[in-house]
């Protein structure tokens, strides 16, 4: 078996379970808040190929983990995207609220399954025993990639720029005229993101708001996360 692949595997299983519960999740609520055409569309649902972006879900993913293992041999960052769940508004009562409330969803399971994964991390400790070295170090890896896939996903996903679910959020909070001004963003928004947060460093290489953006929040967020979970962590 080639050294790199139960570290490709268990990257790659974190990343799809963490993006198939983010989506699942706007689906789930926008069920519960009134809107059926997610569920009409198959949407709510935990099968990851109904949730599946040939770029955001395939392609982008296999890059930054091909790049990755040929340049160090483990993984230490994964971003992807699925496609988005489609919500109709008007069958909320409150269309601004339901559509926040909606968005909220996402990060929320990433933020539950990040904890879920710190709390797993104590009967792995106790299993640890019973197991293969070999059976151990991939339980171990994978929950750890398993924490870091959903606080990537969920914080940046907080970016208050629409379609991104801060942006959706941020929508929900703002006064009315200031919240359809905002709102006006959302067919450019993503372009905006990936203009800034991947193009533009390709042209100022001083520029890195990824590495800011794992130093400053991703990695105090892992730390929280397991210490909050019972774990010591600096």
């Amino acid at each position: 078996m080639p050294e790199w692949l139960p570290e490709a595997a268990a990257a790659v299983l974190a990343a799809v379970i963490a993006i198939t519960f983010h989506e699942a999740a706007h689906g789930y609520a926008a069920r519960a808040l009134g809107d059926p055409t997610a569920a009409l569309l198959g949407r709510v649902s935990l099968n990851p190929l109904r949730h599946v972006d040939p770029f955001g879900t395939v392609l982008l993913p296999a890059i930054l983990l091909a790049s990755q293992l040929l340049a160090t041999g483990r993984v230490d960052f994964l971003f992807g995207w699925a496609r988005p769940v489609p919500v109709d508004v008007r069958h909320f009562a409150n269309p601004r609220a339901g559509m926040m409330w909606v968005a909220a969803a996402g990060p929320a399971m990433n933020a539950v399954l990040a904890l879920a994964a710190a709390f797993a991390l104590h009967p792995a400790i106790w299993a640890e025993p019973l197991l293969s070295a070999d059976s151990a170090a991939f339980l171990y890896r994978f929950l750890a990639l398993f924490i870091l896939a959903n606080l990537v996903l969920g914080l940046f996903n907080l970016f208050p720029v629409p379609p991104l679910d801060g942006g959706r959020i941020l929508v929900g909070l703002l006064p009315l005229r200031a919240a359809m001004a905002w709102a006006r963003l959302e067919p450019v928004g993503l372009f905006l993101v990936i203009g800034v947060l991947f193009l533009l460093p390709m042209a100022v290489p001083e520029f890195r708001p990824m590495d800011w953006f794992v130093r400053e929040l991703v990695r105090p967020a892992f730390g929280l996360v397991l210490r909050a979970a019972g774990h010591d962590f600096p």
